[in-house]
C-alpha cells in the first residue's frame, strides 16, 4: 500500500521553507499531494489557480508530488484521496501548539489519519508567508524566500 501524505496549507505565497518539507517528506512517504486549501478567515493574496500552476512548475521533475486545491475538511479531503498522513512543518513552539490541535481534530474527524511533524530547517524558520507578502507588498524584494520566480506573478489586488 502507497504511504500517501498531504501537506495541506494555503501556501500564499509556497515558501523555501514549504519547499524543503516537502523534498524531506520525499524521503519519508511515496507521494505527497501539497493541498491547497481554502481558509475561510483569510483573504488571498495570491490566487489559488496561480499558486497551482507555480508549485507544479516547480515540482515538475518530481514524480512523487502531486498538487491540488480542494474544499472543505482537511481530514475529509485526506480520505477522498486515499492518503493516511498530514505532513506539517514547525518552525517553534507556538506552531506546535497551534498544529497540535488542529491534528487532534483532524484525528477526531478521519480517525485513519495521522499526523507527521517535520522540524523546520534553523536556516528557514525566521520567515513565513506573512512576512513574504508585507514585503512584497510594500516593493521589496523576496526572490531569497521562494522556489520559483516572481516576476509573472500578480496580486490578486493589484
Amino acid at each position: 500500500m502507497k504511504r500517501i501524505a498531504l501537506f495541506p496549507g494555503s501556501f500564499d505565497p509556497f515558501t523555501n521553507g514549504h519547499y524543503d518539507v516537502v523534498q524531506r517528506g520525499c524521503e519519508l512517504f511515496d507521494n505527497i499531494i501539497i493541498s491547497i486549501g481554502n481558509n475561510s478567515s483569510k483573504s488571498r493574496y495570491f490566487s489559488v489557480e496561480d499558486m497551482v500552476q507555480i508549485i507544479e512548475d516547480v515540482f515538475k521533475d518530481n514524480p512523487k508530488v502531486w498538487v491540488q486545491a480542494y474544499k472543505g475538511l482537511t481530514a475529509d479531503f485526506a480520505k477522498e484521496v486515499g492518503a493516511k498522513f498530514l505532513l506539517r512543518g514547525l518552525r517553534n513552539t507556538t506552531d506546535f501548539e497551534y498544529e497540535n490541535t488542529i491534528a487532534q481534530a483532524n484525528r477526531h474527524v478521519n480517525p485513519e489519519l495521522e499526523t507527521v511533524f517535520l522540524i523546520t530547517s534553523p536556516r528557514l524558520a525566521a520567515i513565513n508567508s506573512s512576512i513574504i507578502r508585507e514585503i512584497h507588498r510594500f516593493g521589496g524584494n523576496v526572490q531569497d524566500f521562494i522556489p520559483f520566480q516572481l516576476s509573472s506573478l500578480k496580486p490578486n489586488n493589484a
